[in-house]
């Protein structure tokens, strides 16, 4: 694999930032529809069963490279054939264990969660995509590593296809639990035969010591990070599915991925591209510095106000949806998750560069910290608050950030001021604006669609204001990365 020179970073990491945004968006669109008609026609319990199921399969993906993926996309050396092949072979050689554990544990899980036969159907599908997706580990580190986020996202967007169309079908004639059963196997093969498509590579079987010690220096404190990411996110939601009823879990759930959904959006997109363009960048500190501001600025640029206006327009969502007044008691914790998100999108960059240029043993005492507190107080505020709680643990631990922002202050120079306070500034203005006329203006959908376009206005009229500069240097930088 060629190496990419310092110069090229910026030029293709706006470029990629462009391509992957305007891909994603068509598929957030796909997934916002989906997410629509899949709540009309589905109850909050075959949602319950969807999300505990999915997060025990998580469970397992945990454990089925060992950071080697990481590490290749990390590593400042050329990445050699001897890397690929020693990453796949591992990999492989721990998905087959996995999967053959899984089979094993079917049972047990059924009786745990008491499921039905559709609902191990869905477990046995979820368990197959999981190992067509270890298949297509390689050719995604090998477009990642050079940039080429243009093609990757095409399987991306070949997946979110077969899955939306063929669960909301199957969902409107009545399927249930097997909508997403199918659907998982549909978005699985798509997926495989795409990614092979845009980026061949001939699977090969070997094993280099040599290889295997560099990659895992880095990958074994990174897969170790991931793994406490597990036991704090989702082998708490399998804990949650056990001491909650599942329609509660529903709830959950629900609030969790629509006040995620900007952090999708936007934030997994910028993670993607960032941390091979910071591992690029390594030695390129001042560089460094200085993309690390752009991310923070980007991020809370769009992340902010999508954020306040979710929370203070979910309630006539839900009013105005036929069908859809079911979700009104997870509102509270929607709100409770977009503090965690609007949080989590100026943290998540900073640990993310720390992983970039190396420094994984950081954050993975950040995350030991996380998941400590997440299971210390999760339980507690269950006990004390109901479901909600769930939410209002995560909203009260993401306050932890000040401890990474002085963290990251010491390793790596950049201004966080600047970067942020601007567009929280906006985003609160826009808010108390919109709450002040909401209650007075929307009656309807046409009213509600008004509404959003005005707060969109509202905002970015409102960010010229304050950061004008800023904002036209930026622009005059995309422009000429992006035409080059």
């Amino acid at each position: 694999m060629e190496e990419i020179d310092a110069s090229l970073v910026t030029q293709k990491s706006i470029r990629g930032i462009f391509a992957l945004t305007s891909r994603t968006l068509v598929v957030q669109i796909i997934s916002f529809v989906s997410s629509l008609l899949l709540t009309i026609f589905l109850s909050p319990s075959v949602f319950g069963v969807f999300f505990v199921v999915s997060a025990i399969i998580a469970f397992f993906s945990y454990f089925s490279d060992i950071g080697l993926a990481a590490a290749l996309i990390q590593k400042k050396e050329v990445v050699t054939n001897e890397d690929l092949k020693t990453t796949f072979t591992i990999q492989q050689c721990l998905v087959l264990v996995l999967v053959f554990g899984a089979f094993i544990l079917i049972s047990p899980v059924a009786n745990f969660y008491k499921l039905d036969a559709s609902g191990i159907f869905l477990f046995q599908a979820l368990i197959i995509s999981f190992f067509l997706s270890s298949l297509k580990t390689i050719p995604s580190v090998i477009l990642e590593r050079s940039l080429n986020f243009d093609k990757l996202v095409i399987p991306q967007i070949i997946e979110t296809i077969f899955f939306n169309i063929t669960a909301v079908l199957l969902a409107i004639n009545g399927f249930g639990i097997t909508s997403f059963t199918i659907a998982v196997l549909a978005r699985g093969f798509s997926g495989l035969l795409a990614i092979y498509i845009v980026s061949p590579w001939r699977i090969r079987i070997g094993f280099s010591r040599k290889s295997a010690k560099k990659l895992l220096s880095f990958g074994v404190p990174f897969q170790a990070n991931s793994f406490l990411a597990l036991l704090k996110d989702d082998l708490l939601i399998a804990y949650i599915g056990k001491v909650l009823p599942l329609s509660e879990v529903g709830f959950i759930g629900f609030a969790q991925k629509w006040a995620f959904t900007p952090l999708r959006l936007i934030m997994d997109n910028i993670i993607r591209i960032t941390f091979p363009s910071f591992s690029r960048l390594q030695d390129e500190k001042e560089i460094l510095g200085r993309g690390v501001e752009k991310t923070l600025f980007a991020s809370s640029f769009l992340i902010f106000p999508s954020l306040v206006g979710l929370v203070l327009l979910s309630p006539y969502f839900v009013n105005l949806i036929p069908k859809y007044s079911k979700w009104e008691p997870a509102l509270l914790s929607l709100s409770f998750f977009c503090l965690n998100a609007a949080l989590s999108s100026v943290s998540t960059p900073l640990t993310n560069a720390l992983n970039a240029i190396g420094k994984i043993k950081i954050t993975l005492y950040l995350m030991i910290f996380w998941t400590i507190s997440t299971w210390i107080l999760t339980p507690l505020f269950i006990v004390l608050f109901g479901f909600n709680g769930v939410a209002l643990a995560s909203a009260v631990i993401s306050l932890s950030i000040v401890i990474v922002i002085l963290i990251v202050k010491k390793i790596i120079r950049f201004n966080l001021f600047d970067s942020i306070f601007y567009p929280a500034v906006s985003a609160f203005i826009m808010g108390a604006v919109l709450f002040v006329i909401n209650p007075l203006f929307i009656r309807n959908f046409l009213s509600l669609g008004i509404t959003v376009i005005f707060g969109a206005i509202l905002y970015i009229v409102i960010m010229f204001c304050f950061a004008r500069t800023r904002i036209l240097e930026d622009l005059r930088l995309v422009k000429a990365n992006l035409f080059k």
